[in-house]
């Protein structure tokens, strides 16, 4: 496996009649941040439960650290599902020292890390409150640490972003660097391209079961055609002619934006010389490179779904 801690070979999974994933290959390495994108529906949730051990694929294979998943890797793993579920009269001290405890750690380490991890996130004022009189960003940060409590190699993370405040967002994504910053491998689903955008090293998009793309930001880049964004009162249909330009959108009605669309290593600056050469005024030159969002939809065919920017 290299330095992969997980691997996934021709994975695919079959309920009934039902293709939920389709022959899907994918690694992570070491220490960094991989994300599994897509809308619901796109295969996320079933590819994180074969990775656990908790349903078998139907064909292709699945190795955590070098083995099929199961007991033998069970305590090197940390996981936090897209079901939240707490005991909600114990405190959140008591919670935390209660899963740290079922995955191994003995009472005075249990209850340090408790301490610990409950004042990194913010929440050392409210150890002693039960679960139930936490606010629901409080109690998911909770459910968080449950989940890393044990120090995991590995830590799956099934859309740990949804229904959190902006706040609570930013502080999930801080505690998620500090995992990898000190050397754990971080899987995490989402259907929101933002975080993933700041946080992932790697993507893996799925999209109906399948793979769609498996890299880096810059590589998902290079694999969509560039677009040059102009705003104009004039009409700008004459740059399908320049050179490298592959398709021109004029704006929608009520708009005065146009996109102009490359081919693989045209240069923008020839768009904006020819728009100086027809004296085109201009209030917008942007050739910013793509968004995770526009790149998911590129890539997905327009099939975006419920994927958020």
């Amino acid at each position: 496996m290299g330095d992969a801690v997980l691997e996934l070979s021709g994975v695919t999974k079959r309920y009934g009649d039902f293709l939920a994933v389709d022959r899907v290959t994918f690694t992570a390495p070491k220490g960094k941040i991989l994300g599994l994108l897509g809308p619901n529906g796109a295969g996320k949730t079933s590819t994180l439960r074969m990775i656990l051990g908790i349903t078998p694929p139907t064909d292709g294979q699945v190795e955590v650290f070098g083995r099929p998943p199961g007991r033998s890797v069970q305590r090197r793993i940390g996981y936090l599902p897209e079901e939240r579920g707490l005991y909600r009269r114990m405190t959140a001290f008591d919670t935390v020292v209660y899963f740290a405890k079922l995955k191994g750690l003995w009472g005075g380490k249990a209850r340090a890390r408790a301490h610990e991890l409950l004042e990194e996130l913010g929440l050392g004022h409210v150890k002693d409150r039960k679960i139930e009189a936490l606010s629901k960003g409080m109690a998911q940060k909770v459910q968080l640490i449950t989940a890393i409590a044990h120090e995991p190699e590995l830590v799956i993370l099934d859309e740990p972003f949804s229904g959190l405040d902006p706040i609570n967002q930013n502080e999930l994504e801080a505690a998620i660097r500090r995992l990898a910053d000190g050397g754990t491998t971080v899987l995490f689903s989402t259907h929101t391209m933002s975080h993933a955008e700041r946080l992932c090293d790697r993507f893996v998009i799925l999209v109906k079961g399948r793979k769609a793309f498996d890299g880096t930001l810059n590589e998902a880049r290079a694999a969509i055609p560039r677009t040059v964004k102009l705003e104009s009162p004039n009409d700008l249909s004459f740059l399908s002619g320049v050179k490298g330009v592959t398709k021109v959108v004029p704006p929608a009605e009520g708009s005065t934006h146009w996109d102009i669309i490359l081919a693989p290593g045209a240069d923008p600056q020839a768009v904006l010389a020819a728009c100086f050469e027809h004296n085109v005024k201009l209030t917008l030159f942007d050739t910013s490179p793509p968004t995770l969002h526009e790149v998911f939809v590129t890539l997905a065919g327009g099939d975006a779904g419920d994927a958020a920017p």
